[in-house]
C-alpha cells in the first residue's frame, strides 16, 4: 500500500491528545489539556500559526528560537526538496562529504579568527556534551563552571549545568566536578577559577529562562579572568545565535572571543534539526589528536545531507534578507514602544534584551488595592499574575507567548526575525489592551482561575471518557493502551494548574488557548517572508555591522 500522509492526517485529526496520553507523554497532554493548550495547529507560514478551525495566531515563540527565518520559510524548503530529488549519498560514515564541509566553510567566518573547527551534531544540548568533552580533553583539566539561571540542555552533561534544580530532582548524581556561580558576579568567577583546575566557563550571553542581561564590565572581567587563568571560554548560542540579538552571535556584542560555540535551532531553517560546536583549532586537535582518535567523538546523524542543505540554506536567507539587521532595528523599536507601556502601568517594571530576545518584567504595583490584588494573586502560585497576562493574550488576541521560567513574573518574546511593524504593533496593542484591564479591574485573574478550574475539570473527564470507552476496532490493542492519566495531585484546580503551567514555561515555552468562536482562516495579506519594518525610522546605531 502507498504511504498517503494527507489522507492519514485527515483521517487520524483529532486523535493526538488520545495517542500521546496512550503512547507517549501523558502528563504532557494532561498539562495542555488542563490550561486549555489543546489546539490543534494544521499550518504555518511566516509569523503565523493556523489551527483545524482557520484561526490565525502570531507566533511570538518561533519555536523557542527554532523558527527564525518565519515557519516553512519557501527558500529552505526549494532546497530539502532538490536534496531529496539529488537521491543524495546519505550518512556513508566511512567518508567526507561534501556538503558538511560547505557548510562548515559558510558558518566559521561569522565567528573570530580563532575560531576555524566544526563538529556537527543533531542539538543544541548535544553541541553542549560535546564542548565538555572538548574543553577537558583539552585542558586536561576536571571542573566546569556554569551560572544560575542557566539551561543549556537536558542530557546528563547538559543537565549537570542547569541552573533549575527542578530539572535535576530525581535523576540521581550527574555528571561530576561541576559548580554553579552566580550570573554577572566577577568576583565569584574568580574565586573559583583561581584554583587552576577549571577546564571551561559555560555561559549564556544572555540568559533564556529569565532573559537576564549582565552588565557590559562582567564581560570584560569574563575575558580577562578565563585568559589569566587559562580557562576556556563556552560561550552557549544556541539560542541567542544567527542574529537572534541582533548580532550573528550574541557575544560579539562584548568583542568576546571564546574558544568554543556551540549552535543549533535556527541553523536548521525549523525543518531539520541540526547543532554544531565550534572551536579553535588547539582545542579541536587536541581532541582528534592521532589517526586512531579519528573517531573518538561522532554523532552518527550529525553530517546528514539534509541538515547541512537546511544550515546552508538558512545562512543564504539570513543574509540575503539581511535579517540579522532587521532584528536589531525590528527589536528596538518593539522596544522603545514596549517603554511607553512601561510609563503607563504600575505592573509593568522593566523591558529588558537585546535585538528580538526580549523579557517583559511585571512584579508588585504602587497602588494600595492593586498592591492587594498582586499580593493575594501571588499567593495562590508564585508568577500566576504573570498567567493573568499571558493568558488574555491568547483568548482575546490569539498571541503565543511564553512564562521564560518557573516561579517568576517574565514573560520571553522570541518571534520570528521577519516579524515586521505589522506584528509589532499588533503586540503592543494587544498588551496595552490586556495590561489596562488588568490594572482596572480582576476580570483578567477571573478569567485565568476560571479557565484553569475548567481545564482541570475537562481533564479529569476526559481522563474518565478514555477509561470508559470501547476500544476501537481499527487498530490493534487499542484495549490496552488507555489508562487513566495517573494519580491525583495535591492542592485546588488552580494551584494544580498554575504548577504545571510553570514546569511547562521553565523547560522553554508555555501557550495558552485562544479564542473559543471559530472564524475564517485569515490569510496574512503581505508575502509571507517579508520583513515589513521601516527600517528609515531606526537610528543608525541600532543597526550592527553587515554580517560576513
Amino acid at each position: 500500500m502507498v504511504f498517503d500522509l494527507a489522507t492519514l492526517l485527515k483521517d487520524r485529526r483529532g486523535d493526538a491528545f488520545e495517542l500521546h496520553t496512550s503512547h507517549m507523554n501523558h502528563q504532557l497532554a494532561g498539562v495542555l489539556e488542563t490550561l486549555g493548550f489543546d489546539r490543534s495547529y494544521v499550518s504555518g507560514s511566516g509569523c503565523y500559526l493556523y489551527d483545524t478551525e482557520g484561526n490565525r495566531y502570531l507566533d511570538l515563540l518561533s519555536g523557542f528560537g527554532v523558527h527564525a527565518l518565519g515557519r516553512n520559510h519557501p527558500a529552505v524548503t526549494q532546497a530539502l526538496h532538490e536534496a531529496l530529488a539529488l537521491d543524495l549519498p546519505n550518512m556513508v560514515q566511512i567518508d567526507c562529504a561534501l556538503l558538511p564541509a560547505l557548510l562548515a566553510e559558510r558558518l566559521l567566518p561569522y565567528a573570530h579568527r580563532g575560531i576555524n573547527r566544526v563538529f556537527f551534531c543533531n542539538s543544541g544540548t548535544e553541541a553542549v556534551e560535546a564542548a565538555i568533552k572538548f574543553a577537558r580533553c583539552a585542558t586536561k583539566r576536571p571542573r566546569i563552571l556554569y551560572c544560575s539561571h542557566a539551561f543549556h540542555g537536558l542530557t546528563t552533561g547538559s543537565l549537570a549545568l542547569n541552573g533549575g534544580a527542578e530539572f535535576r530532582r530525581g535523576f540521581g548524581r550527574l555528571l561530576p566536578d561541576t559548580t554553579e556561580v552566580p550570573f554577572g558576579d566577577a568576583d565569584a568567577l574568580r574565586r573559583e577559577l583561581r584554583h587552576r583546575d577549571v577546564a571551561a566557563f559555560v555561559f549564556e550571553p544572555i540568559q533564556g529562562k529569565g532573559v537576564y542581561v549582565a552588565p557590559d564590565s562582567y564581560w570584560d572581567a569574563v575575558a580577562t579572568l578565563c585568559r589569566q587563568f587559562k580557562t576556556l571560554m563556552v560561550a552557549d548560542e544556541v539560542q541567542t545565535g544567527l542574529g537572534r540579538t541582533g548580532r550573528f552571535f550574541c557575544h560579539q556584542h562584548w568583542g568576546l572571543e571564546p574558544d568554543i560555540i556551540t549552535v543549533s535551532k535556527a541553523l536548521s531553517g525549523g525543518l531539520v534539526p541540526v547543532g554544531a560546536t565550534l572551536c579553535t583549532d588547539r582545542v579541536f586537535k587536541k581532541v582528534f589528536s592521532s589517526l586512531d582518535r579519528a573517531m573518538v567523538h561522532s554523532s552518527t546523524f550529525g553530517r546528514n545531507q539534509l541538515a547541512m542543505v537546511a544550515g546552508l540554506a538558512t545562512l543564504s536567507v539570513l543574509e540575503t534578507e539581511q535579517l540579522v539587521e532587521h532584528a536589531a532595528a525590528a527589536g528596538a523599536t518593539l522596544m522603545e514602544k514596549l517603554q511607553v507601556l512601561v510609563d503607563r502601568y504600575e505592573v509593568f517594571h522593566e523591558v529588558r534584551g537585546k535585538g528580538l530576545m526580549i523579557g517583559l518584567v511585571f512584579g508588585k504595583p504602587q497602588s494600595p488595592s492593586l498592591r492587594r490584588r498582586w499580593r493575594a494573586t501571588e499567593r495562590l502560585r508564585a508568577g500566576l499574575s504573570t498567567q493573568a497576562i499571558v493568558v488574555p493574550l491568547f483568548h482575546r488576541h490569539r498571541i503565543l507567548t511564553q512564562v521564560a521560567a518557573d516561579n517568576v513574573n517574565i514573560i520571553k518574546l522570541l518571534p520570528p526575525l521577519i516579524a515586521g511593524i505589522e506584528e509589532i504593533n499588533a503586540f503592543v496593542e494587544a498588551l496595552d489592551d490586556v495590561l489596562g484591564d488588568l490594572e482596572r479591574s480582576p476580570r483578567s485573574l477571573l478569567e485565568v482561575g476560571g479557565r484553569l478550574a475548567r481545564g482541570a475539570l475537562r481533564t479529569r473527564l476526559g481522563a474518565l471518557r478514555r477509561a470508559i470507552r470501547p476500544p476501537r476496532t481499527d487498530r490493534p490493542d487499542a484495549a490496552t493502551t488507555r489508562g487513566f492519566l495517573g494519580p491525583r495531585h495535591e492542592g485546588t484546580a488552580i494551584e494544580r494548574a498554575g504548577r504545571s503551567s510553570d514546569r511547562l514555561a521553565a523547560s522553554e515555552g508555555a501557550t495558552g488557548r485562544f479564542a473559543d468562536e471559530p472564524a475564517e482562516r485569515q490569510p496574512d495579506p503581505r508575502p509571507p517572508h517579508q520583513p515589513s519594518i521601516d527600517r528609515s525610522a531606526i537610528s543608525p546605531e541600532a543597526r550592527p555591522a553587515a554580517a560576513p
